[in-house]
């Protein structure tokens, strides 16, 4: 039997981490035709609300059921407005193992809201559903995604040579494909423990399951 992750809803002081709703379509898109996240991330550049409207109502909840990942919506517990995407994908039931990553939307950057979802949710894999690694990929250059990981605990393992693709947009407007090296990043459920701090200033986190 394929294993696959629940829907939940993880809640931290400032953020409700839950399942993708069709009533996020709007502002999925707008966050996606960022200038940043068309050059760190392969989404398509224009991204239309068809396109986020197909990820909320297909992809997602087959990536879910098949047991290869889960989508996130992080919103701000007072306003409920979406401030970013938690995604996992490239789980392995196994090894208890996968891969995480993280948008975040630019009007709400600099508020430590990555971090903090990234570790709410790295706290909810190793504690109910028992993970043993989680496994972060930045490109060589981004350096906010990096200072995310190093903020969440992650321990740097090494560099995958020309293995990421990251764009570059031109005068014209078009966007070019440029190679460039991923930094690879790993969390044990023992590396949380110097990176709880980066909650405590929030009042923690509490998981709720069966948000359905």
């Amino acid at each position: 039997m394929t294993s696959t992750f629940p829907n939940i809803s993880i809640s931290t002081e400032r953020l409700v981490l839950r399942p993708l709703d069709e009533d996020d379509v709007s502002a999925l898109a707008e966050m996606m035709n960022d200038e940043q996240v068309g050059a760190w991330t392969g989404v398509p550049q224009p991204y239309t609300e068809d396109q986020a409207r197909h990820w909320i109502t297909r992809y997602a909840p087959a990536e879910r059921i098949a047991g290869r990942g889960l989508d996130l919506a992080v919103t701000e517990f007072l306003t409920q407005r979406l401030v970013g995407i938690v995604q996992l994908a490239k789980t392995n039931w196994h090894v208890r193992s996968t891969e995480m990553s993280y948008i975040i939307a630019p009007w709400a950057r600099g508020e430590g809201y990555a971090s903090e979802a990234a570790l709410a949710t790295a706290h909810w894999l190793f504690g109910d559903q028992k993970f043993e690694r989680i496994e972060l990929r930045t490109a060589a250059d981004n350096a906010a995604s990096q200072q995310v990981a190093q903020k969440i605990g992650g321990i740097s393992e090494g560099v995958l040579r020309n293995a990421c693709i990251v764009h570059v947009r031109g005068e014209d407007g078009t966007w070019t494909d440029v190679r460039s090296d991923y930094i690879v990043w790993s969390l044990l459920p023992e590396d949380l423990e110097g990176a709880d701090e980066q909650l405590a200033d929030t009042g923690g986190f509490t998981s709720y399951s069966d948000w359905n």
